[in-house]
Order: C-alpha cells, then sequence, then structure tokens
C-alpha cells in the first residue's frame, strides 16, 4: 500500500498567500485538509481535523500564535509557524507554547515543503541562524532554573528509559545537529537516525525536537559524552 500524504491546515489571514501556499503544497502531493483566517477558526479547525501539521502565521485577527499553540497542546499536530516576522521574542514566544519549528516567509516554496515534511516527522526546523537562539535560551532557562548538573555515571544512564545508542543520539540533539549530521558523525543511514529519534520521543512520551532538545539539556546532556 501506498504510504498515506502529509495532512496540512494553513492558517493565515492573507487570502492570496494563502491560496497560493495551499495549491503549492497541494501541488507537490500534500493533503490540505483545511484553512483558517484567524485565530478562533484554526483553533476549530484543527480540532475537527487533526491535522499531522499546523502551518501558522503569527499575527492572526483574534489569538496570537502563541496563544492557537497553547490552545491546541493536547493535541498530536505539529506546528510549523511560517510568519514575516524574526524577532527573538516572537520565535521564544511561541516555542515555549509548543510549536515544532520556525520559517520566515522569505523562504522558497521548496523550503517550506521540506519543512512541513520535516515536521511532521518530529524534527525540529527553525530559518537559519533562529535554531542557535532557541538553543541558548533552552540552557539559560536551565540556568536560571539552578538545575543542578547531574553526576557522572556514564553515558548510557542519564536516562534509564533510553539505550546507549538513543542517548548518544540524544547528546546529539541536545546540541542542535540534525539527523543527517548525526547519521553522518554516527555513520548510520538518515532513516535509521530517524527512528531512533521517534523512539526516543515515544519512550520519554515527548511530541517533537523541541521538547526533546529542552528535556536533553534540562539533563546535561548538551555536551558530548
Amino acid at each position: 500500500m501506498s504510504e498515506q500524504p502529509t495532512t496540512v491546515l494553513v492558517a493565515d489571514d492573507h487570502p492570496l498567500w494563502r491560496d497560493a501556499l495551499v495549491a503549492d503544497l497541494e501541488d507537490h502531493g500534500l493533503r490540505v485538509v483545511g484553512t483558517a483566517g484567524d485565530g478562533p477558526s484554526t483553533v476549530a479547525r484543527t480540532r475537527a481535523t487533526t491535522p499531522d501539521v499546523l502551518v501558522l502565521d503569527l499575527n492572526l485577527p483574534g489569538l496570537r500564535g502563541d496563544e492557537v499553540c497553547a490552545a491546541i497542546a493536547d493535541l498530536p499536530t505539529r506546528i510549523l509557524i511560517l510568519s514575516a516576522s524574526g524577532e527573538e521574542r516572537d520565535v521564544l514566544a511561541t516555542i515555549k507554547a509548543g510549536a515544532s519549528g520556525y520559517l520566515v516567509k522569505s523562504a522558497s516554496g521548496e523550503e517550506i515543503r521540506r519543512a512541513v515534511h520535516e515536521t511532521a516527522q518530529g524534527q525540529a526546523v527553525f530559518t537559519p541562524g533562529l535554531a542557535g537562539m532557541v538553543l541558548g535560551e533552552f540552557r539559560d532557562m536551565k540556568a536560571r532554573s539552578g538545575q543542578p548538573e547531574p553526576e557522572p555515571k556514564g553515558q548510557g544512564s542519564a536516562v534509564p528509559e533510553l539505550t546507549e545508542r538513543e542517548t548518544e543520539i540524544l547528546r546529539y540533539v541536545a546540541m542542535g545537529m540534525t539527523a543527517k549530521e548525526i547519521a553522518a558523525d554516527l555513520v548510520l543511514s538518515h532513516r535509521t537516525v530517524q527512528n531512533h529519534v521517534q523512539n526516543i520521543l515515544g519512550k520519554l512520551h515527548l511530541h517533537n525536537r523541541v521538547e526533546l532538545t529542552r528535556f536533553a539539556i534540562s539533563r546535561g546532556l548538551d555536551t558530548p559524552g
């Protein structure tokens, strides 16, 4: 049987932009299950359709992007912010509220489509330069919380639920490396790394790589073992 297409809901209050994006996504095999032009309807339609990915504009009438993220935090839908703003406060507010990634609207159609696919797979996708900002904020959050560094007890013991290989991959995730970079460093296939990341998410009851990165940094895993 053929693999089911990724389902997407597009929320943007500019009809021409929204319609053009929907047409491009559908032309390349993605299944758009709905659209919305304001915050409340985005929440309602996401709950009604539960798409794999919500492509969400930051500044919708009625609810801000971070408010939409918080309102659907209980759903399995992963959220990709697509905004004209690349301001630090906007990026961090939505990521803290549960978004999986953040692209600015100057991204090409190919970059947006790739980001949708990667977001559906649980990856964290950011416009270049934003990923480092998010990692830095997570480390600052850890420092502000006053969490003590875990005692070194061997690479495999920092997260008892995980195997040594999974803990090793979790360290790479916490350092901001992509699945392709991890695969190259460990001499594994890209698919194998993705499967490991999905297994780790399942074992730790997390939803995406943003949550996974935050968890790993809180455990002091953002340095080589």
